[in-house]
């Protein structure tokens, strides 16, 4: 049998290796890139100003949107993306009461490009957009689905209101412009007449019975002087002062002269006859009372969570409750009503709560916080308000720089960002804006050191972005450490929650007896 030939083996190249060499490399790298994008969390945000889905992941994604109608659908396409669990669980994510979104689907729609098609309640305007990690979140993925037709801020707030029927049928539908009562008893220029004002047709206000500089008289308030005790404000038609005899409308036991100064008759005056009107129908012998609009922000929300105490309590969830109990006792205040810059858990860019007091022309702004420090042994409520020539304190601008930090992690589209417009709403917070803050940051302070112990004994201030409406007294209130173990307990028990929205709301109070607002023009 004749022997087998030795196999001679060619010499191998260092061009082959090399070539073989990284056919082996890049065929092990391209599943890892492939799988670089993981899907780390995903969260809803549902709420009436807007819906906010967010993707948080290991790296910047590549993303393409539409609109799809009959019915409305959002699609969206994720480069980059293998669909895992963590993705998947956004479909059981998806609340039945959610205002926007009906249900979503997800799939891997081709390779590497994962598919989400929100089945939407209602035409929206969506905005798509990405975050850079900021403290504690990775890279997220943003979408916010705002309604195509925004919600009217002061119709909501109407509707929304807890005040009687009467006084709501007394608003003009929003945009409405204000008319004179007839007979001509309308204030100059198609201004109500105020609580307090003359009833008869034509007659000028008395000197007295209006605040200087066309300041409103307020319900319960007598003119300019405020030695005259409050009266129980009320809105009463001609009609009704007919059908009571002709009784006298002033306080029992009134003297002439503080009748006078209320602006109702003394007893031995003679009340003038109501006009003549069909049934049901408003007398114009009736008044529109001043009704004050207070803007209430619970700060943070949302993606942003606020300061976090040792329990685990959370800055947004407690300043929230804090806020609706203060909405409730200053809506039990007849002719005061409140709008809340957020109602549940959801995120608010700091320039658009100036944005939503501004555009229910309120009358003050009142930021609720719940403080915190490197040092657990801080303690005290503090109440600050804006500087326009830098911080009071260190402790003052440290505290601000962190509370500004809001739409950093909070979430907020750089694009809908104007540094301009925020810029001129700084210039035009002018030193008027800032006295009256400091009036209702005393008053407020000084009803609350009655519950608890001060920071600091007086009014700070600093550059916090939340209190540059230029035009609307603002304040910020630290309500206790909640980064302090002693405190925390405190803002979670709901006997402090009361005390500190009564002392918040008596500060208020205070403020608005002895600075009252100037008139409006439109009846709000």
């Amino acid at each position: 049998m004749p022997a087998t030939p030795p196999i001679r083996s060619k010499p191998v190249s260092r061009r082959t290796v090399l070539k073989a060499g990284g056919t082996l490399l890049l065929s092990v790298l391209a599943p890892m890139s492939a799988q670089a994008a993981q899907i780390l969390a995903v969260r809803v945000w549902p709420a009436e100003d807007y819906t906010r889905v967010t993707l948080e992941n290991d790296t910047d994604l590549k993303v393409k949107h539409f609109l799809v109608p009959d019915p409305d659908r959002l699609v969206v396409d994720i480069e980059g993306l293998v669909l895992n669990s963590t993705l998947k669980s956004l479909v059981a994510k998806i609340e039945s009461n959610d205002p926007y979104i009906k249900e979503v689907r997800v799939g891997q729609n081709r390779p590497n490009v994962v598919r989400l098609v929100f089945d939407l309640k209602e035409k929206v305007t969506p905005q798509v957009f990405t975050l850079e990690p900021v403290g504690n979140y990775k890279h997220r993925l943003i979408f916010d689905l705002y309604p195509v037709k925004a919600v009217d801020p002061i119709a909501a707030l109407i509707e929304k209101g807890e005040w009687t029927q009467d006084d709501k049928a007394q608003q003009p539908a929003a945009g409405a412009s204000p008319r004179a009562a007839p007979g001509g008893q309308g204030g100059a220029a198609g201004q109500p007449v105020l609580a307090g004002q003359p009833t008869a047709p034509g007659q000028p206000a008395a000197p007295g019975q209006a605040g200087s500089g066309g300041q409103a008289v307020l319900p319960g308030q007598g003119g300019a002087n405020p030695s005259v005790a409050p009266a129980t404000p009320s809105v009463q038609s001609g009609a009704t002062a007919s059908a009571q005899g002709g009784a006298s409308a002033s306080v029992p036991g009134q003297s002439p002269a503080l009748a006078a100064q209320s602006g109702k008759p003394a007893p031995d005056e003679q009340e003038p006859a109501p006009a003549h009107h069909k049934p049901g129908q408003k007398s114009g012998q009736e008044k529109m009372v001043r009704m004050l609009t207070i803007a209430l922000d619970p700060g943070h929300g949302g993606e942003d969570p606020g300061a976090m105490g040792a329990r685990g309590s959370r800055e947004k969830d407690i300043v929230l409750a804090i806020a609706k109990r203060l909405k409730e006792k200053i809506e039990d205040h007849p002719n005061m009503r409140v709008m809340l810059t957020r109602d549940g858990d959801y995120f608010v860019p700091l320039g658009k709560r100036v944005e939503k007091a501004r555009k229910v022309d309120a009358d003050l702004f009142v930021s609720i916080h719940a403080d915190a420090f490197v040092k657990t042994s801080a303690r005290g409520s503090s109440v600050f308000v804006l500087s326009e020539k830098g911080a009071t304190s260190s402790a003052a601008r440290w505290l601000a720089d962190k509370e500004n930090q809001a739409d950093l992690i909070g979430g907020a589209n750089a694009k809908g960002h104007d540094p301009q417009l925020a810029s001129v709403l700084f210039d035009l917070s002018t030193t008027a804006q800032i006295n009256d803050s400091m009036k209702v940051g005393k008053a407020v302070l000084g009803e609350i050191g009655g519950i608890n112990k001060l920071h600091k004994g007086s009014v700070e201030q600093a550059g916090f972005a939340v209190l540059k409406a230029p035009d609307i007294p603002s304040i910020l209130i630290e309500t206790a450490f909640i980064s302090n173990p002693e405190e925390e307990a405190r803002l979670l028990d709901d006997d402090y929650q009361d005390k500190i929205a009564d002392a918040i709301v008596k500060g208020i109070r205070r403020y608005f007896a002895k600075n009252p607002p100037l008139s409006k023009n439109r009846l709000t």
